[in-house]
């Protein structure tokens, strides 16, 4: 009998001990949220253009410091498994616009003209608000809509894989019953100096090679490893008889973390003291193995070397002055004394010589009348610099003291273009000038 009640207790307590087991782990992965986000509501839930500038507002309690830092998610799911940033906020509220969420929703996947249910939620580090709802319909774009990659997106860039896709770039867009060229740019957040990262016709769609997107990141002042926010825009072009049209998306900022895509070698020689700790550099701005440099002989006859790193580990030179480089070879002699230009190619291990003089020519010299300010090589800043005093007005660079090659800003973007338009300064004074021959960038300060 004792048998039969230790058997009937065993039968009713498993249960309840597997039930409690199930109840406890159910609460463990359902923990409750860090802070409160307050429901908020929308003047009207149907949304249209002219409600573009109207604000739309979120608020949350204060529990987690003043210092915490907030991010503003939608979602087309309650799980927020593919969520899209709204935006980011130091306070405990967030205000944007009616034309910025319906921009977010499109971006999400939402579907103009068709209702549908809005999540939102606010993270701060690992912690997380309570999850609102409500209803939006919104409205069609009159521009492309940035699909992917969502705000917020981490790329980091792989230089072991210079061919492989960094990223898809994806949108949505009119049809516009014509021939559309679509270009995809990138910017550091906040600026206006894109850069292009590819153009596609008719496709809404771009895949981006990690190469072609770190060329563009460290183009527009990208740091190698150190992450940062980029904002990625399209802009649609068609033409017709009257003319091309454009529209350009709104942006999408993404973080990027771009690899040290250069490479470098040296040429210690008579002109600096033959210490390779403090030779000239020679760059591949693309690691192909082939190497430019610039280099301010003394004289003709001057002798040098090329060396792999900032020792005489591994070096360069020409056995039989006939333009071929051998390990440990003789010395190399530049053909005259001034600036030139020299480019090493590692895999055919050849080089060449030509003088590179980079002048400044303008009003200041009556455009040549007297010879030009030659521009000095500063190899830590890997440019040419000079400090110039200059009347108000304008400028050119050229090569040599000759117009056959010179460089102007037609666009004026900050980059160089062969044969462009005038530099200028609007008042007189002493200005630093700088020309990246690498990257085809000035500044004048």
């Amino acid at each position: 009998m004792k048998n039969i009640f230790r058997i009937l207790f065993l039968a009713m307590i498993v249960p309840l001990l597997f039930q409690s087991c199930r109840e406890d782990d159910f609460a463990y992965k359902t923990a409750e949220p860090s802070f409160t986000l307050y429901n908020t509501t929308l003047s009207s839930n149907v949304l249209y253009p002219t409600m573009k500038d109207n604000p739309f507002r979120l608020t949350w309690d204060n529990t987690l410091g003043a210092a915490a830092e907030y991010n503003v998610q939608i979602s087309t799911t309650e799980d927020f498994a593919k969520p899209v940033v709204l935006g980011k906020s130091s306070a405990t509220t967030f205000t944007t616009s009616i034309g910025n969420l319906n921009n977010a929703l499109l971006q999400a996947g939402y579907q103009p003209y068709k209702s549908q249910r809005v999540y939102v939620r606010v993270i701060s580090g690992s912690s997380v608000s309570n999850v609102i709802a409500f209803d939006a319909t919104p409205y069609p774009s009159a521009a492309p809509v940035i699909t992917a990659p969502t705000a917020g997106t981490k790329i980091v860039l792989d230089g072991t894989n210079p061919d492989g896709v960094a990223a898809k770039v994806a949108w949505t867009d009119y049809n516009y019953g014509t021939d559309v060229v679509y270009t995809v740019e990138i910017a550091p957040k906040g600026s206006t100096n894109f850069v292009v990262l590819g153009t596609v016709n008719n496709l809404k769609q771009l895949s981006v090679s990690n190469l072609v997107m770190d060329q563009a990141v460290l183009k527009v002042g990208g740091l190698a490893n150190v992450a940062a926010d980029y904002d990625l825009r399209v802009t649609a072009a068609t033409t017709s008889a009257g003319g091309t049209l454009k529209s350009t998306s709104a942006v999408v900022t993404v973080n990027v973390t771009p690899y040290q895509l250069e490479s470098y070698i040296y040429a210690p020689g008579g002109y600096q003291g033959w210490n390779p700790a403090t030779a000239n550099t020679l760059v591949s701005s693309v690691s192909n193995n082939i190497y430019i440099g610039y280099i301010n002989f003394p004289a003709a006859g001057t002798e040098f070397k090329f060396t792999q790193a900032r020792n005489w580990d591994t070096n360069w030179g020409d056995d039989g002055a006939d333009g071929t480089l051998e390990p440990g070879g003789a010395n190399l002699k530049s053909p005259g004394a001034g600036y030139y230009k020299i480019t090493v190619d590692l895999n055919t291990k050849t080089y060449t010589m030509v003088p590179y003089a980079i002048g400044i020519v303008g009003a200041y010299n009556g455009w040549g009348a007297t010879p030009d300010t030659v521009m000095t090589w500063d190899d830590a800043q890997r440019k040419f610099v000079t400090t110039l005093a200059l009347p108000a007005g304008e400028f050119k660079f050229r090569i040599n003291g000759s117009w056959d090659e010179n460089y102007g800003d037609s666009n004026k973007d900050g980059v160089l273009d062969k044969g462009g338009d005038n530099l200028s300064v609007a008042a007189a004074g002493t200005y630093t000038i700088t020309y990246d021959p690498f990257a085809m960038t000035y500044s004048i300060k």
